[in-house]
């Protein structure tokens, strides 16, 4: 008997069983839609890259008395040139709402030198832990944005799980009518979320396109009933340095 039979045999049995089987572990040469953060060496997989989400800046808050409500910390200066096929979303980092106009009029511009720069731009995505109960707020922002932006520009967020479980259906129906897509994250840190399962269902319901965010070398085991779903737009991978595995103890979100 070869091992691939009995790798399936096994499997059949654990089902048979009532147990459960492991997951896989999130190959990111099997994907093409991947983020490039901060700190991060590019791996070759990007070659095979359609969509990439770039981090360009991180918005952050006041930390003493005095400062600006807000500021923009660059966290990817260069502005390389992408092949024309590779579909492109600059990325911010937010850790406050409060935009000063200069935030506001630093994002238009970097957006531009992408453009200008020969790459295929697709739109800006914000990258926010909004509270789950706190959603109305984060789409009154979204909104603010959404008029901002020029109409060739999309709007992407990333999306926690705790959304899909526990938010008001009408502030995710409100986030519906501003932005073009949401990215709902499995992961924290540098790990897979233990449990993300149960929340699948919930978001494979989200009547507005999303996708699934994966952390490379983590945990994922792909329930069928999501590819049937209409909203249903594929995966992007977090990518990690070799030096920093994806673990199974809890860490700092990226």
């Amino acid at each position: 008997m070869g091992t691939a039979t009995q790798v399936l045999l096994v499997g059949l049995l654990l089902l048979a069983a009532g147990l459960p089987v492991q997951a896989a572990r999130v190959d990111a040469s099997q994907h093409q839609a991947f983020w490039l953060w901060a700190g991060v060496t590019p791996q070759p997989v990007l070659a095979q890259a359609s969509t990439l989400y770039v981090l360009q800046g991180q918005i952050d808050g006041p930390r003493r008395a005095g400062d600006p409500p807000a500021r923009m910390q660059a966290q990817n200066p260069a502005t390389p040139r992408l092949s024309k096929d590779i579909e492109l979303w600059v990325v911010y980092r937010a850790h406050t709402l409060d935009w000063n106009e200069e935030v506001f009029a630093l994002l238009l511009s970097q957006l531009q030198r992408w453009q200008r720069s020969g790459n295929r731009v697709s739109g800006v995505q914000i990258d926010f832990d909004a509270q789950t109960l706190r959603l109305d707020r984060y789409a009154a922002f979204l909104e603010d944005l959404r008029q901002r932006l020029p109409q060739q520009y999309r709007l992407s967020i990333t999306g926690l799980l705790d959304w899909a479980g526990n938010a008001d259906p009408a502030a995710l129906n409100r986030l519906a009518g501003v932005v073009d897509e949401v990215v709902m994250q499995t992961y924290q840190g540098r790990h897979s979320i233990v449990g993300y399962q149960r929340y699948l269902p919930s978001i494979a319901r989200l009547q507005l396109p999303f996708r699934i965010g994966l952390i490379q070398n983590g945990e994922w085991q792909a329930p069928d009933y999501l590819q049937s779903s209409p909203w249903f737009r594929g995966y992007v991978v977090f990518l990690l340095n070799p030096s920093e595995p994806a673990t199974d103890t809890p860490a700092t979100r990226h």
